[in-house]
């Protein structure tokens, strides 16, 4: 699908000139635009230097700086799977290897289809319910490679 980037870029500049920040920074920039599209889309990247008066390599700085940055679309549903300490000893380790092979990765990323963005969470803050995953942000504690599965052929029937 081709996209206009003039209307593209008129969506990224509507984006940034709707900051109530009381300082507009090329950080909360950033941050406006990966909220609007789940991503930093690289014609972001230009228009934020124009906007916030900074070189493109200068907001490239900033942007590669922060690992939480994404800067390709991800997967129309977010799986995110704890890897913190208590999580892995409660066998997320397992859910993980499952889950990959059921997604058709080997690693972080989205599967072909992109219905799923796979990623990794160093703690997802629930540690009581170890293993606890998360689909698009619902989280689910006490997860077997099972309960996961049957959660994601909901979304997507054929895995």
């Amino acid at each position: 699908m081709q996209i206009d980037n003039d209307r593209f870029r008129e969506e990224i500049n509507k984006e940034l000139s709707s900051q109530t920040r009381p300082t507009i920074t090329v950080l909360s920039s950033l941050l406006a635009i990966q909220d609007k599209f789940g991503y930093i889309p690289e014609l972001a990247i230009d228009v934020i230097a124009q906007y916030t008066e900074h070189t493109i390599n200068e907001v490239w700085g900033v942007a590669s700086f922060y690992p939480n940055f994404r800067f390709t679309k991800p997967g129309e549903n977010m799986l995110e799977i704890c890897w913190g300490p208590t999580c892995h000893l409660a066998g997320s380790s397992k859910i993980l290897n499952d889950i990959q092979e059921a997604l058709g990765l080997d690693g972080e990323g989205e599967t072909i289809n992109n219905k799923f963005t796979l990623k990794y969470n160093t703690c997802l803050g629930a540690c009581s319910q170890a293993p606890v995953i998360s689909i698009n942000h619902d989280f689910i504690g006490n997860s077997t490679s099972e309960s996961v599965l049957e959660k994601l052929s909901k979304i997507d029937p054929k895995l």
